[in-house]
């Protein structure tokens, strides 16, 4: 089993960061996992990939892939303006958005098959748990939690668990209750 998990964000919203702490999670679970980044033009705002694998197996592949299993938006608009569209989805793949709506077009999704979409508003919880910075809500962490919601990769307590390690415990805490509040609010709305 290996799953290829692609996130995809705007600079300043913790893909990156969510990815390696999933990679973390993972391993809290006896699991393999690799995170690693690609960056365009760095700054705040601009699109950002993220990348990770984990398997019951040690990893052998190394590097980008544009066909994932699973892909987490942190912000529906880079549906919409076609940035997602680079990817694809395999068959049966997942995607999780970070969406205050249930009825997303997702017609600029490529996929290989049939996918199953899940969406949270994670800028809720944000804004809900004082996670802005520089007027910026930061969601990855509520992400991750909709992730393993979504998607067993990890439990939500190995999730936490990592999040405090990589935040420490005050910053750690209340992000961890972010992950806890879209682990049990992220929804199932279309199979396509």
């Amino acid at each position: 089993m290996i799953h290829e998990i692609i996130f995809y964000g705007r600079g300043g919203q913790g893909a990156v960061t969510a990815a390696n702490i999933l990679v973390e999670a993972a391993m809290y679970e006896g699991l393999n996992g690799q995170a690693f980044p690609f960056f365009g033009a760095e700054r705040r705002g601009a699109p950002v990939t993220a990348f990770a694998r984990v398997s019951d197996k040690p990893i052998l592949k190394h590097g980008m892939f544009n066909t994932a299993d699973i892909l987490v938006v942190l912000d529906h608009g880079l549906i919409t303006s076609g940035v997602v569209g680079r990817v694809r989805l395999r068959k049966n793949g997942v995607l999780i958005v970070n969406t205050p709506e249930q009825g997303l077009d997702l017609s600029k999704i490529a996929s290989e098959g049939g996918f199953k979409t899940y969406a949270v508003d994670a800028t809720r919880i944000a804004h809900d748990l004082k996670l802005v910075i520089a007027g910026w809500p930061v969601v990855n962490t509520a992400m991750l939690g909709a992730l393993v919601g979504a998607v067993k990769l990890a439990s939500i307590d190995n999730v936490k668990k990592a999040i405090i390690n990589y935040f420490g415990e005050k910053a750690g805490a209340v992000n961890a209750q972010a992950a806890e509040r879209a682990y049990s609010e992220v929804k199932l709305v279309k199979e396509v």
